[in-house]
């Protein structure tokens, strides 16, 4: 991010924006699908999907096992979207028969959406498989995925798993500052915008975002943010230099031994770990202990930084993440021995030494 500026135009950076699309491909392991990083975060990656393949008045069922999956339902139905919500327990996946059996009831459904790593649970919601069972209940459904969290990080098969919309940011698994939200289109996807009757809106038009970072020579359409653009190339090429597959066992090799060492200390993991996602994990805060003031003490001692419960019926929580060059057992011993310390501390009698 050092570099020199080019201008947004210059055409230059536009073979720059080939290279992304080309890495972002590879890492969406895909071969044919539209690919391409938003200039905005995830939850912009989120809100244009939606505006683009969900036209208003149509229905959405979405898969909701925390925070994130409920932001989808309110950005659907802030768009005129009818929402059907199908919820499971903080801690566990949607169950899929219940899905299926939900669309069922909903045959036209536009799409389903889910949540691939929820990233306030520890979740990780299995793909394989559902969007060839979602199309057998209602054919027309769009399959799309949140992958936030699991992006560069967590096995993440567009094609083979036939998803047709999924979106990420740059910041998290990817490990580039955040500002960007790279996103995948199937064909099936691709038909649907280009058969749409409503406005969309033009930040979030992602014909017109195809026409510059695609075609050449490029159509203008906003002043791409050129630093981002650099950081993110650089980040894919590492990411992929790696390779992928040993990225993504380095991720879970780094939150197994996270947990592991959180359980051996008596803490309790928030997501069953049957589904427990490995780049980031949830515990919960012992009774007793005053969560808001352990991560104050563990981000002014130690600089660590961890995160609470999202959203007001979340349990108490802490959320820990471990992404891109993070996913190490050199960091997991850091937040442990951090753990120790402050929860030691707090846990001594008032004037005792320790």
């Amino acid at each position: 991010m050092q570099r020199p500026m080019i201008g947004h135009l210059d055409p230059l950076l536009h073979e720059r924006l080939l290279e992304v699309i080309d890495m972002l491909r590879l890492t969406w392991r895909t071969s044919a699908s539209t690919v391409l990083p938003l200039s905005a975060t995830g939850t912009s990656g989120m809100e244009a999907g939606i505006v683009n393949l969900l036209a208003p008045g149509q229905t959405i069922v979405v898969g909701a096992c925390g925070y994130f999956g409920r932001r989808i339902a309110q950005v659907a139905k802030r768009h005129g979207a009818n929402v059907v919500l199908v919820e499971a327990n903080w801690g566990e996946p949607v169950d899929r028969e219940l899905l299926l059996e939900t669309l069922a009831h909903y045959p036209d459904a536009a799409m389903l959406a889910v949540v691939h790593a929820e990233t306030s649970t520890g979740i990780e919601q299995p793909l394989p498989g559902l969007a060839r069972a979602a199309r057998e209940v209602a054919p027309e459904v769009l399959l799309m995925a949140d992958c936030v969290t699991s992006l560069g990080g967590v096995e993440v098969e567009f094609d083979a798993w036939e998803i047709d919309y999924a979106y990420s940011c740059t910041q998290k698994c990817l490990g580039a500052p955040p500002g960007m939200s790279p996103i995948a289109l199937s064909e099936r996807a691709l038909h649907r915008m280009g058969a749409r009757q409503h406005e969309v809106p033009f930040s979030l038009d992602l014909a017109l975002l195809r026409s510059y970072w695609l075609e050449r020579p490029a159509v203008y359409h906003h002043t791409a943010p050129i630093l981002s653009i650099y950081a993110l190339h650089e980040a894919l090429r590492i990411a992929l230099a790696e390779p992928l597959e040993r990225r993504w066992r380095r991720h879970r090799m780094a939150g197994a031994y996270l947990q592991q060492g959180l359980q051996a200390v008596g803490m309790e993991l928030l997501a069953d770990p049957i589904w427990q996602l490995a780049p980031l994990t949830a515990i919960r805060v012992p009774e007793g202990i005053d969560g808001r003031a352990v991560q104050q003490r563990m981000l002014e001692e130690h600089n660590i930084e961890i995160g609470g419960g999202l959203g007001p019926d979340a349990p108490a929580m802490w959320r820990i993440g471990l992404m891109g060059p993070n996913a190490s057992e050199e960091t997991a011993d850091l937040v442990l021995g951090a753990f120790e310390a402050v929860l030691s501390e707090l846990a001594a009698p008032a004037g005792a030494a320790v």
